[in-house]
């Protein structure tokens, strides 16, 4: 039987006294299942670095309860922290080190034998493609080989848990997708991976259940395509190849669904569907027409248009969470 790796009960956390207190968490649950990923999504300053802080004994709820590798945050904080890695949303590496030194040294720290702890440097250096700067000072990295080198220090103990605190930030798309491949690779070996994230398509790849943060509050938790059933239902997108025939595509969608057609981009038209069967038919009334398309597609709505529909507001990828360092 699957039991949860990470677990967190009405965790609640408020920063300052009087009017200028911040309530960074106000009651919130998680729960991730051995072996998973946990996608934890929310605008700026919503909680999510508090709540992983928390969770990685950096920080204590002011109420609540939570438990990590099956051992309690507060009472079995030095066991806790044996069993997890955290990589922050900054990259922390000693400057004057090199990367394997950098490696090396926290493999000493987590009292690996010197020449285990090289192996693992090795290892990983390699894994995020760093083994030519192995020896070059952590100063002469560029902002997404530091980041790397991060990511790589949070592994060398090869953890059952790993918080990942928006670990793509500063990385270039090819990079990012990398990352997605260690993130796979590490639950393939049975780690369990808590990730915060504002990169919607990020979340979408590599999570098996999403849990949404508002203001401190857990407001939506479910798998990525449940949560995109939230916004109701499937759309039907064409384009036609001819874009002079718009207008009889938007007639013959409206006659399918029941409902007006939308621009959905150039040339390309949408309506809102309730089942498979709109597309079936949407192919016979094309062709019966003789309407060639370059784009037929049904589809649930995006992470993006969730967000926006639970929050009120899109997801803002371009700057880190700040809530309440």
């Amino acid at each position: 039987m699957t039991t949860n790796a990470i677990e967190a009960v009405g965790l609640t956390k408020r920063f300052g006294r009087g009017t200028k207190a911040t309530q960074a968490l106000a009651g919130i649950d998680l729960a991730a299942r051995e072996g998973t990923v946990l996608g934890v999504l929310g605008p700026n300053g919503a909680g999510k670095t508090t709540a992983v802080r928390i969770l990685a004994t950096l920080l204590r709820a002011d109420s609540g309860e939570a438990r990590v590798a099956g051992l309690d945050v507060v009472k079995d904080a030095e066991r806790v922290r044996q069993s997890i890695g955290l990589t922050g949303q900054f990259a922390s590496v000693d400057d004057d080190l090199t990367g394997m030194q950098n490696l090396r040294m926290i493999g000493q720290l987590l009292d690996l034998r010197s020449a285990e702890a090289t192996r693992r440097a090795t290892e990983l250096l390699e894994w995020f493609e760093l083994a030519e700067a192995a020896h070059r000072p952590a100063k002469t990295y560029s902002g997404g080989m530091r980041r790397r080198l991060d990511l790589a220090a949070s592994l060398v103990g090869r953890p059952a848990v790993i918080f990942l605190d928006e670990p793509t930030t500063g990385l270039d798309p090819s990079k990012r997708e990398a990352m997605w491949d260690v993130v796979r690779s590490l639950v393939t070996e049975g780690s369990t991976v808590l990730l915060t994230t504002q990169y919607l398509d990020e979340a979408d790849a590599l999570a098996d259940e999403i849990s949404v943060i508002d203001q401190g509050r857990v407001i939506a938790h479910d798998t990525p395509i449940g949560l995109k059933r939230v916004v109701g239902g499937q759309r039907l997108t064409v384009r036609p190849a001819e874009p002079e025939r718009l207008a009889e595509v938007g007639v013959l969608l409206a006659d399918i669904a029941g409902t007006a057609a939308e621009e959905q981009g150039r040339d390309t038209l949408s309506v809102p569907v309730t089942d498979d069967a709109a597309l079936t038919a949407a192919v016979g009334r094309l062709h019966e027409a003789g309407i060639a398309v370059t784009e037929l597609s049904l589809h649930l709505p995006s992470l993006d248009e969730v967000f926006f529909t639970l929050t009120g507001r899109p997801a803002d990828t371009d700057a880190a969470d700040t809530d309440a360092a």
